[in-house]
């Protein structure tokens, strides 16, 4: 039997994270007080097959239940009932944005602002998230992302590392992205913008693609570029990182920045990384 705690930050997808563990067939309950967990585990484990994937859901909307959340997953262990806790993460700034997109409260915020309680909830949900073993930040992901992501890992049980690359493109005129970990800056590259007929014109489109790297500097920078993550994945890998932003810059996000993040993605994606792709700035002026 699998049995998948699903927790992680109020506004961070695990609503979603169940709709697409129900879709892949688990049987999902969603908020069950954590003093009845290792009840429901016992009833599972005895309907003797009948029930092989369970999907439990629990966050901080259980309030006073919540805390008794880690005494219950212990009991679980000394019962010898197997469990995967997988955590739903997201940047602050995204939260705050989904927040107010939707209108709706942060669950410890009534008293105070949502990034006060955006905070207070990473405080009580550190250690869970220490435990946890597989954790998805969804700061860059759309839903379908996060449904591929939960396919990989529960259907195909892939994961290797549980390491997201995300691969923005933005313009340094509109500022550098909140939670880039690198950030590469191309403004030296050849800029279509000074020609007429291609300023209009995007990084998506093949004409930009084959103008900016149309150079050696271009090349050769993608070369020594492609070759540095090479190198750097590794270690981030090595440290347990479960998310990588690597922004590339231009002046205004449009054709340089857009070329060069397109082309790490697919090069990134051709050694099997789990790669999401962002162009921030590129309908912007």
């Amino acid at each position: 039997m699998r049995f998948v705690v699903v927790t992680g930050l109020s506004g961070a997808g695990k609503s979603e994270a169940m709709k697409s563990l129900e879709d892949i067939g688990f049987y999902c309950v969603d908020n069950l007080p954590p003093t009845l967990i290792s009840k429901f585990a016992e009833l599972c484990y005895q309907s003797k097959g009948s029930i092989e994937k369970i999907a439990l859901g629990i966050d901080i909307r259980g309030r006073g239940f919540f805390k008794d959340l880690n005494d219950s997953l212990e009991t679980l262990k000394q019962f010898g009932y197997e469990y995967e806790i997988l955590f739903l993460d997201c940047s602050d700034n995204v939260l705050v944005k989904r927040y107010k997109m939707t209108r709706r409260n942060h669950p410890l915020s009534s008293n105070t602002d949502i990034v006060e309680g955006i905070k207070k909830e990473r405080e009580i949900l550190n250690e869970l998230k220490q435990k946890a073993d597989n954790i998805i930040n969804t700061s860059n992901m759309k839903p379908r992302d996060l449904q591929e992501e939960i396919n990989r890992i529960y259907l195909k049980g892939d994961t290797k590392g549980n390491l997201i690359i995300s691969v923005t493109s933005f313009g340094f005129k509109h500022g550098i992205p909140l939670d880039a970990d690198l950030v590469f800056d191309v403004r030296f590259l050849p800029n279509p913008y000074y020609i007429e007929e291609l300023r209009e014109k995007t990084g998506e489109e093949e004409i930009i693609r084959t103008y900016v790297m149309n150079s050696p500097i271009s090349v050769k920078f993608f070369e020594k570029l492609s070759d540095m993550i090479d190198f750097l994945i590794p270690q981030y890998l090595e440290e347990g990182k479960n998310h990588l932003v690597i922004a590339i810059g231009c002046t205004g996000g449009r054709h340089r920045s857009v070329t060069i993040a397109n082309l790490l993605y697919d090069y990134l994606k051709e050694k099997n990384y789990r790669v999401l792709k962002k162009h921030r700035d590129y309908t912007l002026r």
